[in-house]
């Protein structure tokens, strides 16, 4: 491998780099707002990696003026527009579950949440 590949594919590292640390957030960590933080991470770099394979170098924008051009793709872009409306309404109803949840029950640590449901089922058994 040569050094250039390195790094003429830096946003491609990037991505792998964010991806794996918002997946490695995701599993390791017992509190709700940091899986969610964790979430958003990932999905960061799904969106970095659509936005990088959707460019053409030399590209330009889809307008036809006569003479032949390079297009670049615009559908990734739009796409990714409409991917980061939709992860902003899932983060906003993640985080007022969240909220929910900590009203409920005092905690957002995982352990916790799982402690108090056996108490729970514990109590529903017995009073059967």
């Amino acid at each position: 491998m040569d050094k250039n590949f390195f790094l003429a594919n830096y946003n491609y590292w990037a991505v792998v780099v964010l991806m794996m640390s918002g997946f490695y957030v995701v599993l390791s960590r017992n509190h709700l707002i940091k899986k969610i933080v964790g979430l958003n991470v990932f999905q960061v770099s799904v969106f970095l990696l659509y936005i990088s394979v959707g460019k053409i170098i030399g590209g330009t924008a889809p307008i036809l003026t006569g003479k032949p051009e390079l297009f670049s793709n615009p559908l990734p872009h739009v796409l990714i527009l409409t991917a980061i409306v939709v992860a902003i309404s899932t983060t906003a109803i993640a985080l007022s579950l969240a909220v929910r949840i900590h009203e409920a029950f005092g905690t957002l640590d995982e352990a916790g949440l799982i402690a108090i449901e056996h108490a729970i089922e514990r109590e529903s058994v017995q009073s059967q």
